[in-house]
């Protein structure tokens, strides 16, 4: 028996919340009762459109799974706003925030999750690929989440929870990913300093730092048949790669402020599809 609705009447805002690791939470957030509005880069995969219709059904179902009462009666009853926006600029933060207050009037919890990674050898990395995940994956997640905590301050009642999605690279590094590990290191850091300036407020800011999760980020580095894809599902308990919703939980966890309201500047380190540790 699934569980109940946990976060029924919270707003959530996920940004690259169309695929991966966002669209897991999104589904699952809107599944325990919550509106979600998710941020995506516009033209960034060539079956866009197919995209964002699969993620309305895909929630509506999930809904309809955990609550088979739900008064949802068709698609567009779905509470799921989509924004565009690419979050490398400031002002994509603060439109996704804005616009997820306009639509469903306050933000309870805020996801940071765009990002890239384009697996180079160090010495091969341009300067321009360098930048581009220095501005796609932390400068960009600085910008969403400043917006997102200057809606919590002010709202009432205040606070929120603001999870980073960092990951174990930020712990152990890559030897493919010298322009991506600083980035993940950046948005844990960032996560323990934004939990000490905003608890004040009421808000709570955690990390969440998943190991390898089968995602469109590395679907060419562990196809079915590499090399590389037997050693990783080797070296992990349960003997499979992540999928994207086994960071669902762990978000709706920080999500749910009856489970989590002491929890805070915390990095959750998860993989194999289990909890690890708190740190």
């Amino acid at each position: 028996m699934p569980l109940p609705p946990l976060i029924t009447g919270q707003v959530a805002a996920i940004t690259g919340g169309l695929t991966g690791i966002g669209r897991g939470i999104a589904v699952l957030f809107l599944s325990h009762g919550a509106s979600v509005a998710i941020n995506y880069l516009p033209s960034h995969n060539a079956d866009e459109d197919k995209l964002l219709s699969s993620l309305r059904t895909e929630a509506f179902d999930a809904i309809k799974s955990r609550n088979p009462s739900a008064t949802l009666q068709n698609l567009e009853d779905v509470p799921l706003l989509t924004v565009p926006g690419d979050v490398s600029q400031p002002e994509a933060g603060q439109e996704l925030v804005a616009q997820t207050v306009a639509r469903f009037g306050r933000l309870d919890t805020f996801v940071s999750n765009a990002g890239i990674c384009k697996f180079e050898e160090f010495l091969e990395i341009s300067p321009t690929s360098y930048q581009r995940h220095i501005d796609t994956n932390l400068s960009g997640a600085f910008y969403a989440v400043q917006a997102a905590a200057q809606q919590m301050t002010k709202q009432e009642p205040q606070g929120g929870s603001i999870i980073g999605i960092s990951s174990i690279s930020a712990l152990v590094g890559g030897a493919q990913q010298c322009h991506y590990t600083p980035t993940k290191a950046g948005i844990l850091s960032l996560m323990q300093s934004t939990a000490t300036a905003l608890g004040k407020y009421n808000i709570r800011c955690n990390a969440l730092l998943p190991g390898t999760i089968r995602t469109q980020l590395n679907d060419e580095d562990l196809r079915d048949d590499s090399d590389k894809k037997t050693y990783m599902e080797g070296r992990i308990p349960l003997g499979r790669l992540g999928r994207p919703d086994d960071l669902a939980g762990p978000a709706l966890f920080l999500a749910a402020g009856e489970l989590s309201s002491y929890v805070t500047g915390a990095a959750i380190l998860v993989d194999g599809g289990a909890f690890v540790n708190f740190q």
